[in-house]
């Protein structure tokens, strides 16, 4: 059977999931009776929940007797990992644009990675069904985009196909006119553009993991395409470790894939995508051999980190009061559990204290993970992040983002100073009738707590999209934390109507009455920029002149509620997020009122002598 790999690539909400499940539909690897959700490759709670991909998928489709291994990929920056791993599998990609927004950061990214692995791309161009779609425009920026890659001159003549995913209908002209049910169009096109991969299945056998899956019963599983020969299920082979030295093993299972399905086989050749279990701590990039003939393929480069931050138990005085796994030890076997199977994350324990710092792509993808352990029943706490500094030829160097940003026009101003002050440099701005956008790159840790900012300046409307550009020498001028204070308790209870609406003209609460409080957690965002000890559990006195049930009648504002992304971009260096299956708290690192104070006071002193 003829066989052919790729990978759907775009920015993020470009749709690519969408039109994976339409590529199964019309390729009928479903029943017809069968009952299938919709982005059925997202199959992790939060990726349906936030509609975003996190983990790259990969399922396989028969068409005309052909058998095409589709790898759907993650849009979002913070997952682009999965993405550079993902191009050694492949031997083309289909690059999913959308019709109105076009080329955007992350676009951009996925091209310029497939180009670097010398892939053939497919231009899709979705969402024609758009009102305000914009085909033929969006082909001339797919153009200038392969132009400013540097792509071969034969590559400009790339292949279009035009869809409406969500609609399951796509067409080989611009003409929406002339759209037509099912994707057999682009999978036409598939077979004739994308080259078939090397079919050498007699010679020495070389396969290299660029993904991994982990279960507690076989360990890591490597997911990879076979560069030649033939595996067999059972039979014995070495394994290239990354330093240098072989490990035999024998192949425990051996599984291909179609539709949704993981199938065991017994065997598989050169050009199949396949996963493997029997070496329980293989690593991407080492190379699985035919015993005797150990020939490893070229690593795989794993981008660094560039976010980190630090996870520690649980210490305020709620703690296991919702968590069921609040130790030490089971914080790190669930850390160190997560590396098994995320190459882009590191963990570090940190000497003589129960904190681990946790590196990352970017705060998403931490974010992913904080609230992946605390739907597990995970306690702990974690800090505000951080930027990783890199040293270059001996100069610090910070990471530096690529960003484009669309903003109704009449809060451009308001945003262009925001990234001012936040050291952005400004590219490019366009504008049309009511929208403008700008083109930046800014520091990274001038995006860190940026966001919450920016929707309000832009009242909801504005979007930004971002991705990690490279490292540079570090600008010494720094960039400031929030700019107002908090409402800190000062005792330990439970809240009432009467002390909370005594202190709504401090500031904005982020509590209702009848929570239970205690010394050192936030519990509002003050109006000045000063942190203020409040007493939010005091009730009122009861006297013969006024009655129990007077303090009903107080009328509060609505709190704030601040999702976990919002928490992580609102605190300060001297605070931290507690997590918690039921509650996320915000609290100070230091919760006794009197020592917390002594402490800020000889930190003042010190800037002030400096």
């Amino acid at each position: 059977m003829d066989i052919r790999n790729i990978a759907i690539i775009a920015h993020v909400d470009h749709g690519k999931t969408t039109l994976v499940d339409k590529l199964l539909k019309s390729s009928h690897t479903f029943r017809d009776n069968q009952v299938v959700e919709e982005r059925v490759m997202d199959s992790n709670a939060l990726e349906r929940e936030r509609g975003i991909t996190i983990l790259a998928k990969n399922t396989a489709v028969i068409y005309k007797d052909t058998k095409i291994n589709i790898l759907d990929t993650p849009g979002h920056a913070d997952f682009s990992g999965e993405v550079e791993r993902i191009m050694k599998m492949v031997d083309g990609v289909v690059l999913v644009v959308d019709a109105y927004e076009g080329t955007m950061p992350q676009t951009r990214f996925v091209l310029k990675k497939a180009f670097e692995a010398h892939l053939k791309p497919i231009v899709v161009i979705n969402k024609v069904d758009k009102p305000s779609a914009r085909p033929m425009e969006v082909i001339d920026e797919v153009l200038e985009l392969f132009i400013d890659l540097g792509c071969d001159e034969d590559e400009l003549d790339f292949p279009v196909c035009f869809a409406s995913a969500v609609n399951n209908t796509c067409s080989l002209s611009s003409d929406i006119t002339t759209q037509s049910e099912g994707m057999e169009p682009l999978l036409d096109m598939i077979l004739k553009e994308i080259p078939a991969p090397c079919m050498d299945k007699d010679a020495a056998l070389q396969l290299q993991p660029a993904l991994l899956d982990y279960t507690d019963f076989v360990g890591r599983i490597g997911i990879g395409k076979i560069a030649r020969g033939t595996i067999h299920s059972g039979e014995i082979v070495s394994c290239c470790r990354l330093d240098g030295t072989i490990k035999s093993f024998r192949v425990q299972k051996l599984y291909g894939f179609l539709g949704l399905d993981r199938i065991e086989v017994k065997e598989a050749s050169a050009g199949e995508i396949v996963a493997v279990s029997g070496l329980g701590d293989i690593s991407v990039g080492e190379t699985i051999c035919t015993q005797g003939q150990e020939e490893a393929l070229e690593k795989i480069h794993i981008s660094e980190p560039t976010v980190q931050m630090t996870f520690g138990t649980n210490t305020s005085p709620f703690c296991g009061k919702d968590g069921k796994s609040v130790t030490a030890t089971k914080i790190e076997e669930r850390l160190f559990r997560e590396v098994q199977k995320d190459v882009s994350l590191k963990v570090q324990r940190i000497d003589k204290a129960e904190e681990w710092l946790v590196s990352g792509r970017g705060e998403l993808h931490l974010g992913i993970l904080i609230e992946t352990m605390r739907r597990e029943g995970y306690e702990f706490q974690v800090s505000r992040p951080h930027v990783i500094m890199k040293e270059i030829d001996g100069v610090t160097c910070e990471p530096y983002e690529y960003c484009v940003i669309d903003v109704p026009s009449e809060s451009a101003g308001s945003v262009i100073e925001m990234l001012g002050n936040r050291h952005g440099t400004m590219e490019t701005m366009t504008n049309t009738e009511t929208q403008t956008r700008l083109i930046y790159t800014i520091p990274s840790r001038g995006l860190i707590g940026f966001n919450t900012d920016f929707m309000t300046a832009t009242k909801g409307y504005g979007i930004i999209n971002h991705s990690f550009l490279d490292y540079r020498p570090m600008e010494s001028l720094a960039i400031a934390e929030r700019t107002t204070g908090v409402l800190v308790s000062m005792a330990m209870g439970q809240s009432t109507a009467y002390s909370i609406g005594a202190l709504e003209d401090r500031g904005t609460m982020f509590i209702a009455p009848g929570e239970e409080i205690y010394e050192g957690m936030i519990v509002g965002e003050a109006n000045k920029n000063l942190d203020l000890a409040v007493n939010v559990v005091r009730a009122k006195q009861q006297t013969n002149t006024r009655s129990s049930n007077k303090d009903t009648t107080v009328v509060l504002k609505t709190p704030r509620v601040l999702t976990l992304e919002a928490c992580l971009e609102f605190i300060n260096e001297d605070e931290l997020v507690e997590i918690t299956p039921k509650k996320i708290r915000l609290r100070k690192k230091i919760l006794d009122t009197v020592e917390r104070k002594k402490y800020d006071a000889k930190i003042r002193n010190m800037k002030e002598e400096a």
